[in-house]
């Protein structure tokens, strides 16, 4: 619901916001009149809008995450060193969302920013999470989802991005070329906690055509995993687990 509000133009009727978050309008009419209750929205007439309070949703699941301080920092320092776009991103179902992003000034790709969605299959950072799922549940994922082509680049065929998931699982990192948009490339590594569990990922961004797998490989893999090693230490340094 607080999604469907947040839709341009940013204030919408009843109906428009039971269309968008897919309910009848009696229960959409009962989450809105308890958002505006708990100030999370109001109503003005027949439209409705979220209020400033609304952020601080994102913001208590961004603090949850044990490691998000740290790994601001790591990133930071991790795009002072490289001097390109950086990010970090966990995976909700089918898609990976973003929880940071510090873009090179020479990325401009400013549409994507905390709480950006992308199918993960698309991206480095989305295909690292998808790597590392249990084999019953990637299958599922491989079954059920539709892989459509955005650039001419894009796999769209599950066998082969099942093959392309192995690899990565075995090899440590992802590298994607075009697949999004044909003027980006990128590689990601996993975040794990000190169980070994992978819980986010970390990339780094840079433009299409300036390297190969190869040369992004020797250039940013290095730096690229001591920055994940850097975030899971520093977690576990703080008493997380």
């Amino acid at each position: 619901m607080v999604e469907a509000l947040g839709l341009p133009p940013g204030r919408h009727t009843l109906s428009e916001v039971a269309v968008h978050a897919e309910l009848t309008r009696a229960t959409a009419r009962r989450i809105l009149a308890t958002l505006v209750a708990l100030r999370y929205c109001e109503a003005d007439g027949r439209y409705f809008s979220l209020r400033p309070r609304a952020l601080g949703l994102g913001l208590s699941y961004l603090n949850a995450l044990p490691y998000w301080g740290y790994a601001q920092r790591a990133l930071e320092d991790l795009r002072n060193e490289i001097g390109e776009s950086c990010a970090l991103a966990v995976l909700d179902e089918t898609e990976l969302v973003y929880a940071l992003r510090l873009p090179a000034r020479r990325i401009l790709s400013a549409n994507l920013g905390i709480g950006s969605r992308l199918p993960a299959y698309l991206v480095s950072l989305g295909r690292v999470l998808l790597a590392a799922l249990p084999a019953d549940e990637r299958a599922r994922y491989l079954a059920t989802v539709e892989l459509k082509p955005v650039t001419r680049r894009t796999i769209t065929d599950p066998t082969v991005l099942g093959h392309e998931l192995e690899r990565i699982g075995a090899q440590g990192y992802a590298w994607i070329d075009g697949e999004l948009d044909p003027g980006i490339c990128g590689m990601a590594v996993p975040v794990r906690d000190q169980s070994g569990r992978v819980v986010a990922a970390a990339s780094i961004n840079t433009i299409s055509g300036t390297l190969d797998e190869a040369a992004a490989k020797e250039r940013f893999l290095t730096a690229l995993k001591r920055a994940a090693h850097d975030i899971r230490s520093q977690t576990s340094a703080s008493g997380h687990a």
